[in-house]
């Protein structure tokens, strides 16, 4: 094979980074695939550890080891007493860029007494952290207290660092050795949680030269003073940021400092006024995700936005007394002609509003819909006749979550789609088995292009 056509493998088999299940496929092919694949799963191993498979994890990871500290250990976890541990035949852990720690302590705790588990987090971590290694992410857990810093070749490890995410709840020393090392970061996570948070994060803030993306993870509602002097802090880095995320309303008017930002997620735990929202303006917004935020105080922001937003996902937990569906369709059908991605919860009386929608949304591509009214009260066949005869070109991508699905009514909008580009088609619901002959049948004659059933995950990612 030829180096071209390796590295074209190489670019394509990265597009499936989120898709383990297809690159494990891939990786049985031949030793050329297997050989590009391997670092791009162990990329970040951690990304698809399940529950129960961590002794596996554990095993590989023991194995870069020296001789007889690989033998000693995998003796005493995996009862080899009579075998030999070999040698891994890939140098697994040189590929990875993602270390979090806080897996790997929880590893260890779960296997050894504490006094046992020290020498074993320090043989491994070393396995991690020194001058051959180049971490990109770093996950630092809650009252994490060994001084990673230390570590022969941290300097040059951490060098490259863009992402880091840490507890506010984080030592001293830790902070410092932090700033001494990562000089780099551009993107940073921090989990805010009842207890004593520490003020030196904001030293770190500080100390970052160009900061792109924060997420504040906010669990406690008593760092009121903490989140203020946190925010605060992210004002030198205003003209920079593109990405914010938070989980609790802001304590400042942090928001109107972003005028460069790109992506706002907003996942608020509680039903409460967001009317630092109402006259933000936001004029290179491409990307609204929001979560449990009333709706007069979203379409302001929508209204705000000049017709940048290209995706939008608006959920709410439970129905609210002050939730205005048609209010929020009409916001976003008003001021967001370049729509691509939408996300929204319809009730049965918004079909005529979604449908205005579609109308003036023609560049739409995908479209999920949440539906939390019972099968019984909600129209499925007048929904399926407004999205076939209403959807503009572009748009052939569509999730639904349902409670249950009629086979009827799900058969009429499938007949009344021929013709059009085939669609990529997700479910969420439990109650699909008598409609999944159905699903084939019309795959078959090429209405369907693809279709896949029980989804969870949240995103605009449709399986091609």
């Amino acid at each position: 094979m030829s180096k071209l056509s390796i590295d074209i493998f190489y670019l394509i088999f990265k597009e499936f980074l989120n898709d383990k299940k297809n690159l494990y496929s891939c990786l049985l092919v031949n030793k050329t695939f297997c050989e590009l694949i391997i670092p791009i799963l162990w990329n970040n191993p951690w990304k698809f550890l399940k529950l129960g498979k961590e002794n596996s994890l554990l095993y590989v990871i023991t194995s870069h080891l020296s001789d007889e500290s690989r033998n000693n250990l995998c003796r005493d976890i995996f009862n080899h007493s009579h075998e030999k541990v070999k040698k891994p035949l890939f140098d697994y852990i040189s590929f990875c860029k993602h270390l979090n720690l806080g897996i790997i302590q929880n590893i260890i705790d779960a296997v050894w007494i504490k006094g046992e588990a020290t020498n074993v987090k320090n043989k491994i971590f070393n396995l991690f952290i020194n001058e051959n290694m180049r971490i990109s992410h770093l996950y630092i857990p809650y009252k994490f207290d060994i001084q990673i810093h230390h570590i022969p070749g941290a300097k040059s490890c951490f060098s490259e660092i863009e992402f880091l995410s840490c507890n506010t709840n984080i030592k001293d020393n830790i902070v410092t050795g932090l700033m001494e090392t990562c000089k780099s970061i551009r993107k940073l996570e921090l989990i805010i949680e009842t207890g004593k948070n520490n003020y030196k994060i904001v030293e770190l803030i500080k100390s970052i030269k160009k900061l792109y993306s924060i997420n504040l993870m906010c669990y406690s509602y008593e760092s009121e003073s903490f989140c203020e002097t946190l925010e605060n802090s992210l004002i030198k880095h205003a003209n920079t940021i593109k990405y914010f995320k938070t989980t609790k309303r802001p304590s400042t008017n942090i928001l109107s400092y972003f005028i460069n930002l790109r992506v706002l997620e907003l996942d608020s735990f509680h039903y409460m006024p967001w009317n630092c929202l109402e006259n933000l303006s936001l004029p290179f917004l491409k990307i609204l995700k929001v979560k449990h935020v009333l709706t007069d105080n979203l379409t302001g922001l929508i209204e705000n936005t000049s017709g940048t937003l290209i995706e939008i996902s608006i959920t709410w937990r439970i129905c609210h007394s002050k939730i205005n569906y048609k209010k929020i369709i009409q916001a976003i059908y008003q001021n967001c002609p370049n729509l691509k991605y939408l996300k929204l919860v319809i009730k049965k009386k918004n079909i005529i509003d979604l449908e205005k929608l579609l109308i003036q949304c023609q560049y739409l591509e995908g479209l999920y819909l949440v539906i939390e009214d019972k099968v019984d009260e909600f129209n499925l066949n007048n929904l399926f006749k407004v999205l076939a005869n209403s959807s503009p070109t572009n748009l052939f991508k569509f999730k639904f979550s349902f409670f249950e699905i009629k086979f009827n009514s799900l058969k009429l909008f499938l007949d009344n789609w021929k013709g059009r580009h085939p669609m990529l088609l997700q479910f969420g619901s439990d109650q699909l088995d008598e409609i999944k002959d159905l699903i084939e049948e019309y795959k078959s004659e090429r209405i369907i292009k693809n279709c896949d059933y029980n989804f969870h995950d949240e995103e605009f990612e449709w399986s091609n």
